[in-house]
C-alpha cells in the first residue's frame, strides 16, 4: 500500500503539469509563452521581496548569535516552571514565528539532545506542524502586494501560533 502511495505522490506534479499543457492545447492557448510570462512575473516578485527577506535573515541571525534568546528564556524561566511549560521547547516557540530554517535547526537540535520519541522531541515535532513562520509569511506576502498595515493580521497570526504551541504541549502531555 505504501508503494502505491509513493508512486502516486511521485506522479502528482508531472500529471498536473501534463493536464495544464493538455488543457492549454485544447483551448488553443500559447502554453509556453504564458509560462514564460508567469516566470517573468515570479522573478519581479522575488526582486520586490528580496530586501524584506534579507532583513528577516539578518534579524534572526543577530538574535541567535547575540544570545538574546537565551537571556529571554532565563528571564521567563520561573514563570514557565510555574506553568509547567518545558523550557527546552522555548527556543523553538520563540523562533518558529520568525524563521522556518532557524526553527528547523532548533527542532533538530532538540531531537538530537532529547530523542525523537521523547516527550520533548514529540512536542517539538507537533509544534513544527501546528504553527507557521508568521513574521516571514506576513512579510513576504504583504511586501509582494505592497500592503503596509499588517497590525491586525500580525496579532491574529501570533495568537494562532501561541494557541498552536500551547495546544501542542497540552495534547502531547495528555497522550504520553
Amino acid at each position: 500500500m505504501i508503494n502505491i502511495i509513493n508512486f502516486l505522490s511521485n506522479l502528482a506534479m508531472p500529471l498536473i503539469i501534463l493536464l495544464i499543457v493538455i488543457y492549454g492545447v485544447i483551448e488553443k492557448k500559447e502554453v509556453f509563452d504564458r509560462f514564460v510570462e508567469g516566470a517573468k512575473e515570479g522573478i519581479k516578485i522575488v526582486i520586490n521581496i528580496f530586501p524584506t527577506l534579507i532583513g528577516l535573515f539578518l534579524a534572526v541571525g543577530t538574535l541567535r548569535s547575540s544570545g538574546v534568546i537565551d537571556i529571554a528564556i532565563k528571564l521567563v524561566e520561573p514563570l514557565l516552571n510555574m506553568c509547567n511549560f518545558p523550557t527546552e521547547i522555548m527556543p523553538l516557540a520563540l523562533l518558529r514565528p520568525i524563521s522556518g530554517s532557524s526553527s528547523i535547526a532548533v527542532a533538530t537540535d532538540i531531537m538530537k539532545n532529547f530523542g525523537v520519541d521523547s516527550p520533548i522531541g514529540v512536542m517539538a515535532a507537533v509544534i513544527m506542524g501546528a504553527t507557521e513562520t508568521t513574521l516571514y509569511t506576513i512579510a513576504v506576502y504583504s511586501s509582494s502586494v505592497k500592503i503596509k498595515k499588517t497590525r491586525f493580521v500580525l496579532i491574529a497570526a501570533l495568537t494562532a501560533d501561541i494557541v498552536g504551541i500551547m495546544t501542542s504541549i497540552i495534547v502531547c502531555r495528555f497522550l504520553s
